[in-house]
């Protein structure tokens, strides 16, 4: 593993477009490995991640041309099997736990094909018992280890629609239940509890599929109307044609940006090309009630996600309190809240989000260790942490435990900070963001 310092810094400034969205090149790779004929695939990600899942659509049969240059403005060319035609294979995920949530939802219904899923160390303790549970429901065939744990093994099976209401709010287990839900017999119906991010949907709809998606309704069983719940529903479908694909800028990479240009005083960054899906932007939303200066610019829409540019500027933070609604729309920046939060006069308080314990490590005793480490007063809870802000950290060293979310926050964490900050384990950043310290250094001159 590598070990970087980050030594506090002058203001951030000037311009950079960050790394295409990891979330939504996952499933550009994959609708179109489900496709017919092929799809082109503009700006995906070149990153681990997402190396094993073009890896993973090559080794069920789909021909990928361009991978060794997937970058920002590059083309992939995907040519898929169409949505039943995925061969037997032994399939490495590698790190990505958005491909090992969703590619058991298409192969289960694939009758007679069979399949295993492994990975890393840290896959091998992320739990697949939230999407083999639901797909064991629709009739699928599947083992794990421990009855929870990758490997997982996925016999293809004839599946049927069901009604299933998500304990949990959660993008991947429902964008499982809707690739399962295309291949099985009847209508599925996923009831979320709050909006996820909705990219699976919007990327069915433009590859022809039956998608419906309401707000408010009756769970199933239930006899009381929630408001807040969202119905998606998909009809079984015979093909998919997926048009050309466009991935925009991820704002959970921006956002590493977005909070180093709030902490660090006198700092003035754009940041361009950024999606900017309301299911996606809770960090937006929360950041700007804590007090950050966040602009948006040049607002348009590229294959059917919004994109904008955002410049950002120094400010002053106040604490908040997080929670409901918000935690999905922001789960994977909420470390970054917390340690906007060490900054923040007051107390911040990060509610209903146990999801963080089951990411690639867990990241509500990861991000409490790590910031207490610099100087930070933060305590875990079982479904968040409550942090207690002081105007700034100390500096100090932390361990990235493999996570890049928890690497590229320690380099965050040293700008900012009185005494900087020594990152062990830095390399995991290469896993959603490669050029991370590069794209970094170009902002400090």
């Amino acid at each position: 593993m590598s070990s970087v310092r980050f030594d506090p810094s002058g203001p951030l400034r000037g311009g950079l477009r960050p790394p295409a969205d990891k979330s939504i090149s996952h499933r550009a790779a994959l609708i179109a490995a489900m496709g017919e004929g092929e799809t082109t695939v503009r700006g995906y990600l070149d990153a681990a991640d997402t190396r094993s899942t073009l890896a993973a659509v090559e080794a069920v049969g789909a021909r990928v041309s361009g991978a060794g240059a997937a970058t920002i403005g590059s083309e992939l060319t995907i040519e898929g099997v169409g949505l039943r035609g995925a061969g037997p294979a032994s399939i490495d995920v590698g790190n990505a736990g958005t491909l090992l949530r969703l590619l058991p939802g298409w192969l289960a219904g694939q009758a007679g094909g069979s399949w295993t899923l492994d990975g890393d160390d840290s896959i091998r303790r992320r739990p697949v018992d939230r999407i083999a549970e639901p797909l064991r429901e629709m009739g699928a065939d599947l083992d794990a280890r421990e009855g929870r744990l990758p490997p997982l093994e996925v016999r293809g099976a004839q599946l049927h629609g069901i009604d299933y209401q998500l304990p949990v709010a959660s993008a991947q287990v429902k964008s499982c239940l809707l690739f399962a839900g295309l291949l099985a017999a009847g209508e599925t119906r996923v009831v979320e509890p709050v909006p996820s991010r909705d990219h699976t949907e919007r990327m069915l709809i433009a590859a022809g599929a039956e998608i419906g998606r309401k707000v408010g309704s009756r769970a199933p069983g239930s006899g009381e109307e929630d408001a807040g719940a969202r119905v998606v529903t998909v009809q079984p479908a015979e093909r998919l044609e997926p048009g050309p694909i466009v991935v925009p800028s991820d704002i959970s990479s921006a956002a590493f940006f977005i909070v180093a240009a709030t902490l660090v005083k006198g700092s003035e960054v754009e940041l361009l090309g950024v999606g900017v899906n309301p299911t996606r932007t809770g960090i937006l939303t929360i950041l700007e009630r804590m007090g950050a200066e966040v602009e948006r610019e040049n607002d348009r829409e590229e294959g059917g996600e919004p994109i904008a540019d955002l410049r950002v500027r120094a400010a002053p933070l106040q604490g908040t309190e997080v929670g409901g609604a918000e935690i999905p729309l922001a789960i994977d920046e909420l470390p970054l809240v917390a340690l906007a939060a060490c900054f923040a006069e007051g107390e911040t308080k990060i509610r209903d989000a146990a999801e963080l314990r089951r990411k690639e490590s867990d990241r509500v005793e990861t991000v409490s260790a790590a910031l207490r480490a610099l100087g930070g007063v933060v305590e875990p809870a079982p479904d968040g942490m409550v942090v207690t802000g002081s105007g700034g950290l100390r500096g100090g060293a932390i361990d990235s435990h493999g996570d890049h979310r928890i690497a590229m926050l320690g380099a965050v964490a040293g700008l900012a900070s009185a005494e900087g900050v020594e990152v062990e384990g830095m390399d995991a950043a290469a896993v959603s963001f490669p050029g991370f310290e590069a794209d970094l250094a170009s902002l400090l001159g």
